[in-house]
């Protein structure tokens, strides 16, 4: 079983390669709420899905002080032809290893059609300014995730 973070916890920190060519390293966003959000492939219905609904949100999030950063062990090119392809312009990294997801509670065996299978487990994890955990929520579903999510953290 995959360990799961929970508020209180230190978020685990990382430096994955970004889908603009670039490198983001958690740390360097100390000071700004974090939503790190875990999704198992770009390009795919759900998955694209998400990123649109917090690309939708992102003006909304930033004006509360939200910083938002997609995690896929997709690789970096493909980051990149997502985001171009679905005008994301929040970080996208890639974690081709998976030792971030795994580190996060995001990578594991989870149920899918029914069967038990090991890979991404969907996931969101609030990050408060500190580093801390305040808010994960794992096997989130992709439509409707991003209101909840504001909802959840008392958001407009």
């Amino acid at each position: 079983m995959t360990t799961r973070l929970a508020p209180g916890d230190p978020a685990p920190d990382f430096t994955l390669p970004t889908a603009d060519g670039g490198e983001l390293t958690l740390s360097s966003l100390r000071g700004k709420h974090v939503i790190v959000y875990f999704y198992p492939a770009a390009m795919t219905p759900g998955c694209s899905t998400q990123a649109c609904d917090f690309r939708d949100s992102l003006e909304a999030l930033h004006s509360q002080g939200y910083t938002v950063v997609g995690v896929s062990p997709d690789p970096v090119d493909r980051l990149a032809e997502f985001a171009a392809h679905d005008g994301l312009t929040f970080p996208l990294v890639s974690d081709v290893d998976r030792q971030v997801l795994t580190g996060w509670g995001a990578y594991g065996e989870k149920k899918l059609y029914g069967k038990t299978v090991t890979g991404v487990i969907r996931s969101t994890v609030v990050v408060d300014p500190d580093g801390t955990v305040a808010l994960a929520q794992y096997n989130v579903k992709a439509t409707g995730h991003v209101a909840k999510l504001r909802k959840d953290l008392g958001l407009a």
